[in-house]
Order: structure tokens, then C-alpha cells, then sequence
């Protein structure tokens, strides 16, 4: 899996803080590795192989992290990163894949293991004064942590020293002291390897030098200041969903500038079932005459007739959605910014430059080229629990900082196929069943996300004894931190019958439910 962030072009971050970046050769857990930095209080970016070592530089970077990835160092076209990065004097920690590079570029010896190495394993510590400082308490049964290679370090590069070893890697921890260059095979940033916030924290805080400022205080504090040095004078409009993200944004937007901001509530037709008038309730209050409900469900329909491909549907909804934007704002006078509530895993899963797309989100990667609206993403650096923990920080209420994730385009990516009104209404019926059921017994907050997909399958049934053809209903739920990786949720079975049962006798259309186990990745959480 490969990182979507633009290849050359590097956007400037928050300002004001220490900055790490991972480089991502397209491991599993490259997302997981950024997290892992922010909860160490380091602001940290995750970039793509192919940017140049002069970003570093620009930047100011603070330290470097070479994430891991599926190739092997030796295989030809394997991802690669200039040598020229060990040579800034910037420090540099190499985990997995990123070890083994450092290796090779280095002048070691990196070669397949006899016996591949995956899952728990023990460490042998040699050295705990910088790295592994603190950690002294495992010298005697060895550091547990996790394993995940086919290749392994034989010989360290020369000025290089073995910090530890397991049973099938001779060596699994390496260092250059004074060069301040670091490698791991194994993976600090999974929970499999207990004491891997430690060792990030020594890199992070005692190696790197950095200063742990990130915290949600201060990107307010910095944010505030932003948008008001951007803004001025000027009208802004923010395009309001009622999700967590446009709601953070919008409130964020509205500390910053107050009454210059008018939210813009667009119901196009593919919310959840009771969703526009809750939204245009609660933010009604909030907000006052400066909300503003949009009645744009004929026009979306209409746009979205016939059309089939998910990719379609997206920047279509996302092109529909700024020029409605466009028109309000011409009603309120000389409006020049649009504030949306760009989250980084849109970013990241929307691809730019010569990275493969997964997905794109419709404020991100289905913009229309041309619009009249100078952009304010406030969140566009934020994963989903840093977005949360803002909107708390804000005073929001619990029911919209843990309301369940809901995509931009809507239903429109729950249908499986064309879009027309027959069929949204059964998928909303359908995922009505589905909240109502998981929200009664008790595990919503346990869940990430839960829906109902209409898919484009039939399927042969018996109805009162009578032979019926219609349509499989998928039920979705998953629980994640960030919404980058995803595990399928274990509903309690009385719970999956219940649905199961509901959907099938209130929805005549349908005739089969079905639970989708999949993880994220390899499948996505959304089905479109």
C-alpha cells in the first residue's frame, strides 16, 4: 500500500513546531508510526518515498523515521531513498524495510533470512543508555516486541554497532552514536511490542532533541492565529455536514472570526434517515441566523442518475457541493474562503502526483479544478481521535465529538451501483435498523462505524411461501482509533439477528442479510 501524498510538492505544515517526518516505503503500519509520534507530543508528517531529501531540508526537520515495506532491499525497482539523508546530520531511525536500508546504502550486509521472522519475539539488549534507555528491566528475560521480515541485517554498516539481537536476527537493533543514525527490525509502533512508546520517546525526545508541544491547546492556539492572519476582514463560509470534522472546523473557524463565518447546512438528499432536521436543530441553536439549510436533493439525484462508478459519484458530489457553496455565497455578498473539515486520512487516501488513489474523498481529490473560494482546512493535519480530542477542547458536546463517522458524499457510496430514489430509501431504512439496534444495546461507543450497504446483488428467497427475488443488504462494523487501519467488530450475535430479522420484515425489497468480516486493509471501511 502505497502513501497518497503528493511526491515533490511538500504542503507547509503547522508552524511552530519540532517536525519529524516518515518516510513511507509502503508498510502496513506507516500511519501507525505517525500516530505514535503525536502521542508522544512531536508534530510528525508522513511523505512519500519519491520527496526529494531537500524537503527535509526546507522543513527543518528535526528527525527522520524510514518506515518499514513489503519489497526487499535487493529486489529490483524496491523503493529506495537517497543516501544523501544520513549525511544532513539530522538523526535518522530505520525500522524494518528502512533498517535494511540504511543498511545497504551504508555499506552492511543485508541478506534473505534462513528462517523468516514473523509475531512475538525476544530481544537481547546490549545497550541501554540512549535508545533502550530506561528499559533496563528486560535485560534479564529480553524486550518483547514484534517481528514481521524476510530479510535480515547479517553485518551492521562499518562505525556501526549491534544494540541487540534475537533468536533469528543476529542484528536487531543497531546504532552510529555520534552520527546519531538508528535501526530496528522490529516494530516499536505496534502494541505487540510493549515498550515501543518508550523507545520512540527516547528517540523523539532525548536523540532528535525535539520539544513535545503538540498538544490540542496549542494547534488551537496556533489555528486561532492562522485563519485570523488569512482571513482579515474577509466572509468566510463553511460547508456544515453536522459530522465531527465540519463541526470541529466550523467551531474552530467561529473562535477565530466569529460572526464573519456563515455556515451552510447543504441537504442533498443522501443523509441518514431524521438527519437534516437533527443537524439543522442542533447547529439552528448554535449558530443562529448564521446557519443556513440548503434544499439541494433534486439537483444532486438528478446528477447522479445512471452513474455507477464510485469514483464518479465522489467527484461529482464534490463538484456539486462547491458550486452550491458558490451560488449561497453570492447571496451573502463578497465571500472569498470556504472552511472544510479536511481531516489528514483524506488526505492521505485522495492520492496526488504519481500515487495510486484509494479513494477520493470529495473535498479533497473531487474538487473541481476551478472554484471561486480561497480554502481553510484547519483539521487537514489532524487523524480522527486528534480531531475529537479538539472538538472536546472546544466545548462541544459528547453527541457530535463521538458521532460516528459519516462520509460527505453519503448514501450515494452505500448503494452499490446507480443512485436512484427507490433505492436510497431502502438503503435508509436499512441503516436506520442498523443504529437503532447497535445504539439500544449499549456498544455504540465501543464501535467506530456502523452502517447498512445496499448492494447491487439479488438473491432467490421464500416469503410466505411464496418465492421472492430481491435485494442483499451488507451490515458493516468495525472499531478503529483513526480510521486509517480497521478491525470488523464481534457484535454480539442476538444483536446481528435482531438486525438481520427487522431489515428482512420491515424492508419487503430485502431478502438476505449479510455481515461483512473484512478488515481494513486489505478491504476499505466504506464499500465505495
Amino acid at each position: 500500500m502505497k502513501t497518497m501524498l503528493e511526491p515533490v510538492a511538500v504542503p507547509a505544515g503547522p508552524n511552530g513546531h519540532d517536525t519529524v517526518v516518515v518516510i513511507d516505503f509502503g508498510a502496513q503500519y506507516s500511519q501507525l508510526i505517525a500516530r505514535r509520534v503525536r502521542e508522544c507530543k512531536v508534530y510528525c508528517e508522513l511523505w512519500p518515498y519519491t520527496t526529494p531529501v531537500e524537503a527535509l531540508k526546507r522543513r527543518g526537520a528535526k528527525g527522520v523515521i524510514l518506515s518499514g515495506g513489503p519489497a526487499s532491499v535487493y529486489s529490483d525497482g524496491a523503493p529506495s531513498y537517497p543516501a544523501e539523508v544520513f549525511e544532513l546530520g539530522i538523526p535518522v531511525l530505520g525500522i524494518c524495510y528502512g533498517m535494511q536500508l540504511m543498511t545497504k546504502a551504508l555499506g552492511g550486509d543485508v541478506r534473505p533470512a534462513e528462517k523468516r521472522e514473523f509475531g512475538k519475539a525476544l530481544l537481547k539488549v546490549k545497550s541501554f543508555d540512549d535508545l533502550f534507555k530506561g528499559l533496563e528491566h528486560t535485560r534479564e528475560e529480553g524486550l518483547a516486541c514484534w517481528m514481521s521480515h524476510g530479510d535480515r541485517v547479517e553485518s551492521p554498516p562499518p562505525g556501526f554497532e549491534t544494540l541487540a539481537s534475537s533468536e533469528n536476527s543476529p542484528v536487531a537493533a543497531m546504532r552510529s552514536k555520534d552520527r546519531r543514525l538508528y535501526g530496528v527490525q522490529f516494530h516499536p509502533e505496534v502494541v505487540h511490542t510493549p515498550q515501543g512508546m518508550d523507545i520512540f520517546r527516547n528517540f523523539l525526545l532525548d536523540i532528535c532533541g525535539c520539544r513535545p508541544t503538540w498538544t490540542m491547546e496549542s494547534f488551537i492556539e496556533a489555528s486561532v492565529r492562522r485563519i485570523r492572519e488569512q482571513v482579515g476582514t474577509g466572509r468566510v463560509v463553511c460547508g456544515l455536514s453536522g459530522g465531527v470534522d465540519s463541526s470541529v472546523a466550523a467551531t474552530l473557524v467561529h473562535r477565530a472570526v466569529g460572526d464573519q463565518l456563515t455556515t451552510i447546512f447543504v441537504d442533498h438528499g443522501l443523509l441518514r434517515k431524521g438527519e437534516a432536521e437533527q443537524v439543522s436543530r442542533t447547529f439552528g441553536e448554535r449558530f443562529g441566523e448564521r446557519f443556513v439549510r440548503v434544499d439541494a436533493r433534486e439537483r444532486f439525484l438528478s446528477r447522479l442518475k445512471g452513474v455507477a462508478d464510485p469514483e464518479k459519484k465522489r467527484k461529482i458530489i464534490g463538484e456539486e457541493f462547491i458550486r452550491v457553496f458558490e451560488e449561497e455565497a453570492r447571496k451573502l455578498g463578497d465571500v472569498r474562503f470556504l472552511v472544510q473539515g479536511t481531516v489528514y486520512p483524506d488526505v492521505i487516501e485522495s492520492g496526488f502526483g504519481a500515487s495510486a488513489t484509494i479513494k477520493s474523498h470529495h473535498n479533497v481529490g473531487g474538487l473541481p479544478e476551478r472554484m471561486k473560494f480561497e480554502l481553510i482546512e484547519p483539521l487537514r493535519y489532524l487523524f480522527k481521535d486528534e480531531v475529537r480530542a479538539v472538538g472536546k477542547e472546544l466545548g462541544l458536546p459528547d453527541e457530535i465529538v463521538w458521532r460516528q463517522p459519516f462520509p460527505g458524499p453519503g448514501l450515494a457510496i452505500r448503494v452499490i451501483g446507480p443512485v436512484d430514489a427507490e433505492r436510497l430509501e431502502i438503503e435508509r431504512e436499512a441503516d436506520a435498523i442498523v443504529v437503532e439496534e447497535i445504539s439500544k444495546a449499549d456498544t455504540e461507543r465501543a464501535v467506530w462505524q456502523y452502517f447498512a450497504v445496499l448492494t447491487d446483488t439479488r438473491s432467490v428467497g421464500v416469503m410466505g411461501d411464496e418465492r421472492t427475488y430481491g435485494f442483499v443488504v451488507a451490515v458493516r462494523a468495525v472499531a478503529s482509533t483513526d480510521g486509517m487501519t480497521a478491525d470488523w467488530s464481534r457484535l454480539p450475535y442476538d444483536v446481528l439477528q435482531r438486525i438481520a430479522s427487522r431489515i428482512m420484515n420491515e424492508i419487503p425489497q430485502v431478502n438476505r442479510v449479510v455481515y461483512d468480516i473484512s478488515s481494513k486493509p486489505p478491504s476499505t471501511i466504506e464499500w465505495e
